[in-house]
């Protein structure tokens, strides 16, 4: 096997350059790993179902392309740590102030103080005592999944903290929490094309995880933070919250045998759990009618059960009030029913970026209380 594996790899030299051959040899590495923990993951799989994964097509990969790589697919979780995220030492961390309950413990504002760098203000989640060890790798699947990105609009992590307690993720702060809360707090208060800018860093950010065969499944304001300039970012990468029902909270519905946000997801992952980056646009159309409206409730105060029903009958979230006609227009692009006709994020992107180049077009408003079909 060897022996024919040097000679596969010197043909491939000879044939496309060295280039090309170390790009296919890095592939080469990552899939005979995941083959060895197969058998692990495999099982792993049927009672992590709920958790991000590639997406079901293929990705078209070229070389220099980098892909997401699922976590759980390590045989030793804690090998995905070490590769994705970086070892804080404690020393450097001095939490100031706890802002928030996480899925395990609690969540901190705090101070980040590295060798030979400035200062900065950092968010902190904590891992609470008395965790089991599948806690702690859920935890830290989080780091797992956010230190393998790097983009402006998508959450940075700093690094993590494993070889002392508490153990940590540290992740950049962001001054005005999550989107939905900001916005309902700020009713009224900004431009439309504030409110685009936003959006379109959102698309921005979900085209890049896009690219990366990267599939949320969660995408929602509440899930998109904003910092002091108003620029939202991707966040919440964990899942976490998959895997216990939790009675006090009606936004995840248990159905084929996972945990689902009925009112953002797809219909196509409702009842089939195929989540992709098209069932992402779906959930992203959501977001945009919830920007638009300031943080309202999707669907209101209908049943999950309502929901699925009238999103079946080609029911569709009417125009929030002085909604732009042509950003409806795109919520409507993004809740098409059959996932091959959605537009994708580079679309959403550049349809955005022509908006907000033509502001005239956004002060066409068709204000309508009838449900959209």
């Amino acid at each position: 096997m060897r022996n024919s594996s040097r000679y596969m790899f010197h043909k491939i030299i000879r044939s496309y350059g060295a280039c090309t051959f170390l790009y296919l040899y890095i592939i080469f590495m990552h899939s005979t790993r995941r083959t060895r923990s197969f058998s692990t993951a495999e099982k792993k799989q049927e009672s992590t179902i709920h958790f991000p994964v590639l997406a079901t097509e293929s990705p078209i990969v070229t070389p220099g392309m980098k892909v997401y790589i699922d976590p759980f697919t390590y045989e030793d979780p804690n090998e995905a740590v070490r590769e994705f995220a970086k070892e804080i030492d404690v020393s450097c961390v001095k939490i100031e102030e706890v802002i928030g309950a996480g899925e395990f413990g609690e969540v901190c504002r705090g101070r980040l103080k590295l060798p030979g760098r400035r200062e900065i203000i950092v968010a902190i989640k904590t891992l609470k005592v008395g965790y089991t060890d599948r806690q702690r790798r859920d935890f830290l699947s989080e780091a797992s999944i956010m230190g393998q990105f790097d983009h402006p609009n998508i959450i940075r992590l700093e690094g993590v903290v494993t070889k002392s307690r508490p153990v940590m993720i540290v992740t950049e702060f962001m001054e005005n929490g999550a989107l939905d809360s900001f916005l309902r707090l700020n009713d009224g208060q900004f431009t439309v094309i504030q409110l685009v800018g936003m959006l379109r860093g959102i698309a921005a950010g979900m085209k890049y995880l896009s690219d990366m065969n990267y599939v949320h499944r969660d995408l929602a304001a509440r899930n998109i933070l904003v910092n002091s300039n108003l620029v939202c970012k991707v966040s919440d990468f964990g899942l976490s919250r998959f895997l216990e029902d939790d009675p006090t909270d009606p936004t995840y519905t248990s159905s084929l045998g996972g945990k689902i946000p009925i009112r953002w997801t797809a219909p196509e992952a409702i009842a089939y759990r195929k989540f992709t980056s098209a069932s992402d646009v779906w959930s992203y159309g959501i977001v945009m009618w919830e920007v638009m409206s300031y943080g309202e409730r999707p669907y209101w105060d209908m049943s999950n059960q309502d929901v699925i029903n009238a999103v079946e009958q080609d029911y569709r979230l009417p125009p929030p009030m002085d909604c732009p006609t042509a950003l409806h227009q795109l919520m409507l692009d993004c809740w098409v029913k059959e996932r091959n006709l959605r537009p994708k994020f580079t679309q959403i992107v550049a349809t955005l970026d022509k908006l907000i180049r033509n502001a005239a077009s956004l002060k066409v408003v068709t204000n309508s209380t009838q449900s959209s079909g």
